[in-house]
């Protein structure tokens, strides 16, 4: 049975507790629109991106430099019929030392194919977690959401 769960890797030079920094930014590199606490377990934030997708997410799991773990808690998004898309399903950044590298892997459990909102998120995902995530740790500087649309899925939707 093959994991249809939407994951991605990719390596950096930095270490792995740069890494795991990076990723506790959730401000620096996915949204400036998001409330809450986002560096230790038992914290909860909301992301919001106009009318279009709104979350809770709690943070269940953060071993530095290894591995963090969120668990969503509560979405909205106003393009699918099915309001449970998201709800329950765990977001995980898996961060190892390989061969001198970090290889951050990203598992969104849950998101899969037969999702509706699969390739706008896959889109989305991409491009805050391979774009803007990875300049964050590579150069100090990421890419995240000002609330204008940054992916061709969120210009399509917001229009």
């Amino acid at each position: 049975m093959t994991n249809r769960d939407y994951t991605l890797s990719f390596t950096v030079a930095q270490s792995p507790d740069t890494v795991f920094a990076a990723i506790a930014n959730v401000r620096g590199w996915w949204s400036q629109e998001i409330s809450g606490g986002t560096e230790h377990v038992g914290d909860i934030f909301a992301y919001r991106y106009q009318d279009l997708h709104r979350c809770r997410i709690a943070i269940t799991e953060a071993a530095p430099g290894k591995r963090i773990v969120w668990h969503v808690l509560d979405n909205y998004f106003s393009f699918t019929r099915d309001e449970t898309e998201w709800k329950g399903t765990d977001i995980v950044f898996d961060i190892s030392d390989k061969d001198g590298v970090t290889e951050v892997t990203f598992t969104h459990r849950g998101l899969v194919p037969s999702y509706e909102c699969f390739e706008a998120c896959s889109q989305g995902w991409r491009m805050y977690v391979e774009g803007s995530l990875r300049d964050l740790i590579m150069t100090g500087k990421g890419r995240p959401n000002v609330g204008e649309a940054m992916t061709e899925s969120e210009r399509i939707l917001a229009a």
